[in-house]
């Protein structure tokens, strides 16, 4: 119960104990207090150059995490010099520190780290994982997350909390992806937007927590600010398996909370589910995408990451051979799931089957080796299936559970698993989770912060690649622009700077990265920005979503981008936009998009002046008026006076 005696939900409750500036009202800009905070390679080499920019001495958090997960290929130098950077910023700044091979971060992160009550905020988009164990967990741009780390309050915009009871239990066959496929079937990727999903009801007995991790996972699929489980015995049991049952924490709503959005889930009517490409919203029953030859199933990633997403594939496939035309690829999520699943005598069955093992990561979710062929469906158990992502630019990648996955594996073509007892003789595998004498827990790859003197005669450990963070200059008075590219709805961060083996690698030098900028959907943009130098770029819905990753705004801002205007911007996206001094508007009119075309010229006067009397911004098209409208705070209008947050920051130091 508050302080008030206005009962609470779980979420208004993590806020409430956290909350430094602002009022619990959605819509108004909130600020909360940071305990933890998770960085992983892709984006934490930016983040420690961003704390070196603020002259940070120490972490001031209760615990920071840095691990390398996504950029485990070394094709060349590159990856390994920037993982030794990020173990050299780890000893510098006082942060535990996962290296290559370890594991997921999001998996990794909460079997040792993860604590009911807390709050969390990461450089990836799917920290949201953890609220699985009752955690307030947010993904946003590396540069909010060094702030955090620097002991500054993050700020959101205080949002709707939106409750999905559920009742029922899972029928054979169907598991936790098919919950949050539902979801996704129900209000596609712009459903969360605004909005924590708590989910509560008598349905929860039957979801472990790492069900309920690939629940919330995939919460940032629906553009929702994070997603939040109670702490109930079943976060206990799980804690206690992991050895650490002293950070367990009750955590539920008290009796008669209530929800500003309701939603219901009957789980034992639910059936496997597919996103066909090339989005996570795109969702069916398997049944109706059932029969189309496949070239690969992959099992693994944060979105299916737990021991049994592995255990119960390798009980189908025991004794069985995978179709001979199939890549089965097998993508372990941390070094300890690989050891039990060992102990217990599954991974053999597995690799008898034909599975190709890979190493604890990331791998191909983000495009790091793996690729499909051209044109084949590749189900996966990953997050997101983006146009191009997998490293395929023709690429067609279903999301599935492994269920759906080891059955499709089997046939050699998309299957539904409730088709397996007729056509194999396989009975759905009960699984359950080893005694807690018989599991095994390793923490010993992970290094621990050094003491804090031992840790200022550390340098930081640079290689050519690793290049410092241009600076940027503050917006001018009066902004007149040309529109350089003109895309269309739900455009991701992959499709406006591509991750993969030929990008990634590159993720510390600005310069260079900024060439394959939108070369997904413009392969000319690049050079026509050097040329250009100041421009805007104008968006559908949804512009922005997906991956956290903050080079999706600093490489096009290094190459001149001003002024973004969109239908709509994801979350993290427009978050970061001002955090890097670009001014994110939205249409007042979503019809006026039709009216700009590639080659149009934007003029908006006295632009700090409009954002600061109110919401709306008079602006013109090729000299004809049109209404913007922005989203941003008094602190954020600030920080886009000064060229950004690090300049900010620096002025305040």
């Amino acid at each position: 119960m508050s302080d008030t005696g206005t009962p609470r939900n779980v979420t208004q409750k993590l806020i409430a104990e956290h909350l430094v500036e602002g009022e619990l009202t959605p819509g108004a800009e909130i600020g909360v207090s940071i305990d933890q905070t998770l960085t992983q390679d892709a984006t934490g080499t930016m983040v420690m150059l961003e704390l070196e920019a603020m002259g940070l001495d120490r972490v001031q958090t209760e615990l920071s995490a840095q691990y390398v997960d996504h950029n485990l290929l070394q094709t060349d130098q590159r990856n390994p010099d920037d993982h030794r950077f990020l173990e050299s910023a780890s000893r510098r700044f006082g942060l535990w520190f996962s290296p290559p091979g370890n594991g997921v971060s999001h998996p990794v992160h909460q079997e040792r780290f993860g604590r009911p009550g807390a709050t969390m905020l990461g450089s990836d988009s799917h920290t949201c994982a953890a609220g699985a164990i009752g955690m307030l967990a947010i993904g946003a741009g590396g540069l909010a997350v060094a702030a955090a780390m620097a002991g500054e309050p993050f700020h959101v915009q205080m949002p709707e909390v939106w409750g999905v009871r559920l009742s029922g239990e899972l029928p054979e066959w169907v598991s936790a992806k098919d919950v949050i496929l539902e979801l996704l079937r129900r209000h596609d990727v712009k459903g969360g937007q605004g909005r924590v999903i708590e989910y509560y009801g008598p349905g929860l007995a039957g979801l472990s927590a790492m069900d309920r991790h690939v629940i919330a996972n995939m919460g940032a699929e629906l553009g929702a600010t994070t997603t939040v489980f109670p702490a109930d015995d079943e976060v206990r049991r799980y804690l206690t398996l992991e050895q650490r049952p002293q950070d367990f924490r009750p955590l539920e709503a008290d009796d008669g909370a209530t929800y500003d959005v309701h939603e219901e889930i009957d789980l034992g009517r639910l059936e496997p589910l597919v996103a066909l490409p090339s989005s996570p919203g795109n969702v069916v029953g398997v049944r109706e995408a059932a029969g189309a030859p496949i070239y690969q199933a992959y099992i693994g990633s944060s979105a299916n990451p737990g021991l049994r997403d592995f255990a119960v594939p390798a009980m189908v496939v025991k004794g069985l051979r995978t179709d001979p035309s199939v890549s089965f690829d097998v993508n372990p999520t941390s070094r300890q799931m690989l050891e039990n699943l060992g102990a217990m005598d599954l991974l053999m069955p597995l690799l008898h089957a034909g599975a190709r093992l890979h190493q604890a990561g990331c791998n191909g979710c983000i495009g790091m080796g793996q690729a499909p062929a051209t044109g084949m469906p590749s189900l996966r158990t990953t997050p997101r299936n983006f146009p191009g992502r997998s490293g395929t630019r023709e690429d067609a990648v279903y999301l599935v559970s492994p269920e759906t996955a080891v059955a499709s594996a089997l046939t050699g073509e998309i299957t539904d698993p409730r088709d397996l007892p007729d056509r194999f003789g396989i009975t759905y595998p009960r699984y359950r989770d080893p005694d807690p004498g018989d599991y095994i827990v390793n923490s010993q790859m992970l290094e621990p912060p050094l003491p804090l003197e031992e840790a200022r005669r550390v340098e930081l450990v640079r290689s050519d690649n690793i290049v410092p963070l241009p600076e940027f200059d503050a917006l001018p008075d009066t902004l007149e622009v040309p529109v350089l590219l003109k895309v269309g709805d739900n455009v991701s961060t992959d499709e406006i700077l591509p991750a993969g083996q030929r990008v990634l690698p590159y993720r510390s030098n600005i310069p260079k990265i900024s060439e394959f900028c939108f070369e997904v959907l413009d392969e000319t943009y690049h050079q026509r920005a050097r040329e250009t130098g100041d421009h805007a770029i104008v968006g559908g819905e949804t512009y922005g979503q997906g991956s956290s990753r903050e080079h999706a705004v600093i490489a096009p801002r290094y190459l001149g981008l001003r002024l973004v205007v969109a239908k709509s911007i994801a979350r993290i996206h427009w978050q970061n936009l001002p955090n890097f001094g670009v001014l994110g508007l939205e249409f007042d009119d979503a019809a006026d998009y039709d009216r700009i075309v590639q080659g149009s010229v934007l003029r908006i006067e006295d632009v700090i002046a409009q954002l600061r009397a109110g919401k709306d911004v008079t602006a013109t098209v090729d000299d004809e008026p049109i209404t913007l409208t922005h989203r941003l705070s008094e602190r954020q209008v600030g920080m886009l006076a000064r060229g950004g947050y690090i300049n900010e920051l620096a002025d305040r130091r």
